[in-house]
């Protein structure tokens, strides 16, 4: 009863719903394990010594420590806890499975210590390189790009607990046909991150929005006050893009990692200092922080969003493991609450949703996944036709420029 193109996806439906159920179950045990260490390092640990966590002296020893730790971890467990992944995409080629542990446990101290990436790179490289590696074992016939493809779509519809990420993600890198239409080849990709984003859901709610004022209707000078916000982050984001591959070749050129991750942790905790705890972290909870306490002034959120985007820089150049995504958002937030109180009479909603879009695409250049974090964290319909408008003279500016990622160390 079934046409050949349906049955071929009715095929691929079970092993994209197990692909998706494992991405976020992942994803849930490495964030519960990091959460459960930082209320350690950071609440119970400092308390035994009558210390506050937001001392100096504690934020500056565990970010050093936490440096070193990581650097032990690269330096002498197999594999060297997979890639740096400030010279890999988001979504790359499978790592080895004996570089995982490696991986994982890099990622969890990186997460609890205080360090400013996200978890995205590394659990997308965990799930992509288990699921290539287990699906070659059940069903060879598969290519190993199916199951990457699999694994990135499940990972996605984890983090942000929904598929439609995914689905505009993949979007713009699956290619339809006359004989295979866009909608087959994106059957069982939807069909993986559907099932990553309700076992997600299952367990915690991810929730980016922030409490901004309600953005009444479009007027024609909030498309221009919304581009110059975007050129604003764009500016903004371009200098960490001009820094980090500079700062890598720099740092790297101590050679060891654990001296790197050191050096690196040591660094972190002196924009601590700086910054306070609200910029360490890799800053969803933290922006919602800043979004409830109203007595920020416009010099301190601009400070927090130039320290962030700093540490930003400096944790991937040294080589942690983690994500660019998470912690960015945070730096669009604390910008576009800085230019709205620079300037009340453009809405909160405006500066918030086009800082984070500007930001966003400047580290992945993915016009869909900027749009999607606009609107999760400023959930108000009645922006999209600003920020569809506002993402063209965006994208005009950063065309042909370089992109947010370092040269690999020649061998």
């Amino acid at each position: 009863m079934l046409h050949p193109r349906a049955r071929t996806m009715l095929v691929l439906s079970l092993p994209a719903l197990v692909i998706g159920i494992f991405s976020s179950l992942v994803l849930i045990v490495v964030m519960k394990v990091a959460a459960v260490l930082q209320r350690y390092l950071w609440v119970s640990l400092p308390a035994r010594f009558d210390l506050d966590m937001n001392s100096p002296m504690w934020i500056l020893l565990m970010l050093t420590l936490t440096g070193i730790a990581v650097g032990l971890v690269i330096r002498y467990m197999p594999g060297h806890a997979g890639p740096d992944p400030a010279t890999e995409p988001l979504i790359g080629a499978p790592v080895s499975v004996m570089a995982l542990p490696g991986l994982i446990i890099a990622l969890v101290l990186g997460l609890a210590g205080g360090v400013s990436l996200g978890p995205e790179h590394p659990i997308m490289a965990v799930n992509i390189a288990l699921a290539v590696a287990i699906g070659a074992r059940l069903l060879p016939r598969v290519g190993a790009l199916d199951w990457t493809i699999l694994a990135a779509a499940g990972t996605i519809g984890a983090l942000f607990g929904t598929p439609v990420a995914a689905a505009l993600v993949f979007s713009q890198t699956l290619n339809g046909s006359n004989d295979v239409p866009l909608w087959d080849r994106l059957f069982a990709p939807l069909m993986a991150a559907a099932a990553g984003a309700l076992t997600t859901d299952l367990f915690f709610h991810p929730d980016f929005s922030l409490p901004a004022l309600q953005y009444p209707e479009m007027r024609l000078v909030d498309i221009f006050s919304g581009a110059v916000v975007a050129a604003i982050a764009i500016a903004l984001g371009m200098i960490a893009v001009w820094c980090l591959p500079r700062a890598h070749r720099l740092i790297h050129q101590l050679k060891h990692p654990v001296l790197i991750l050191g050096v690196g942790g040591f660094l972190l905790g002196v924009l601590g200092l700086v910054g306070g705890e609200v910029t360490l972290f890799k800053g969803l909870d933290e922006m919602r922080q800043l979004s409830t306490v109203q007595h920020y002034s416009v010099a301190t959120l601009l400070m927090f969003a130039v320290v962030k985007l700093a540490a930003l820089v400096i944790a991937s150049a040294c080589g942690f493991r983690g994500g660019r995504i998470f912690p960015v958002v945070f730096v669009g937030v604390a910008l576009g609450m800085m230019l709205h109180q620079h300037v009340e009479a453009v809405p909160a909603a405006i500066t918030l949703s086009c800082a984070i879009l500007g930001l966003v695409l400047v580290v992945t250049r993915d016009g869909w996944l900027s749009l999607f974090m606009a609107m999760a964290v400023v959930p108000d319909i009645k922006l999209l036709p600003l920020l569809c408008i506002v993402m063209l003279p965006a994208w005009l500016l950063l065309a042909g420029k370089p992109v947010m990622m370092a040269d690999k160390p020649k061998v």
